[in-house]
């Protein structure tokens, strides 16, 4: 029997491997320079942040680019390194299934190994009620399928905790039951953003069908406490965006106000960052 061995196929497999075998730590990149910095700084794998590749392309965050722009921006950042990526594809850039299969096949054919799928149907809620959303997992997963990559790794983010979803202590439970259904339909693991106590994310990851990816914040639990939580995956979201673009605007604010440049110190060595791109 022969074996597949094409490029996204072993990408893919690594990637999985490394979503199950430890804990995953991805700082989310938005652009190929953004990218390859963060996979030369030693990072197996890239996931992008829709927040940041939208900001990067003059747009607010929350699903406000289309399918087409998002799936460009991935394929640059594809090119960029030599490690597998994970696509945020928002909400699917459609409520449908075959909105949701439409995405997938494009961001497979533009050599990302992994989506985010999100069930917030906009920013601050609704979700897609628990059935819906199963079916947009399970046209993930067929699109994978039919084209020539399950392997392809579904992450299915729930908004729950993100948006204040339903009665505080019934979020857990809502979590749960959405979790179990999200693995019927053939998510490989489940992302909470908005969730970082500890205590409950310990009840989430002992409870869970699926390994539980958490976004880690500023002046939250560390990778140490989320991955002592049984947390499995850990994100930035656009939190590496904001850092850069403050960077900017203080180096800038710092040249326009006194002249000064000392904001600068510290920087990126023009030929290093250049050399990234020689390939």
């Amino acid at each position: 029997m022969s074996v597949d061995t094409t490029p996204s196929t072993a990408a893919a497999r690594l990637f999985r491997g490394l979503s199950t075998e430890s804990v995953l730590v991805l700082p989310n990149a938005w652009d190929a320079a953004s990218a390859a910095v963060i996979a030369a700084a030693g990072a197996p794998a890239i996931a992008t942040t829709s927040g940041g590749v939208s900001w990067s392309l003059g747009r607010g965050d929350g699903q406000r680019l289309g399918r087409d722009e998002m799936v460009e921006a991935a394929r640059r950042i594809v090119n960029s390194v030599d490690v597998p990526v994970t696509v945020d594809v928002e909400g699917g850039y459609g409520p449908a299934p075959a909105d949701v299969a439409a995405t997938v096949r494009a961001v497979i054919e533009a050599g990302a190994v992994g989506v985010n799928l999100e069930d917030s149907t906009a920013v601050g809620g609704p979700l897609y009620d628990i059935a819906e959303q199963g079916a947009r997992l399970r046209a993930a997963r067929d699109a994978a399928a039919a084209a020539d990559l399950p392997e392809l790794f579904v992450n299915a983010r729930t908004d729950v905790f993100l948006f204040g979803i339903g009665a505080p202590d019934g979020r857990l439970d809502e979590v749960l039951a959405r979790t179990a259904a999200y693995a019927e339909a053939g998510a490989d693991g489940i992302f909470v953003p908005g969730l970082l106590d500890l205590d409950v994310l310990s009840t989430l990851c002992a409870e869970s069908p699926l390994p539980v990816n958490a976004m880690a914040v500023a002046g939250g639990p560390g990778v140490t406490e989320l991955a002592q939580a049984g947390v499995r995956r850990i994100s930035l979201g656009t939190a590496l965006a904001q850092a850069a673009y403050t960077a900017a605007r203080r180096a800038a604010a710092e040249l326009l106000g006194t002249g000064g440049l000392t904001a600068l110190d510290g920087s990126l060595d023009f030929g290093e960052l250049d050399a990234l791109f020689r390939r």
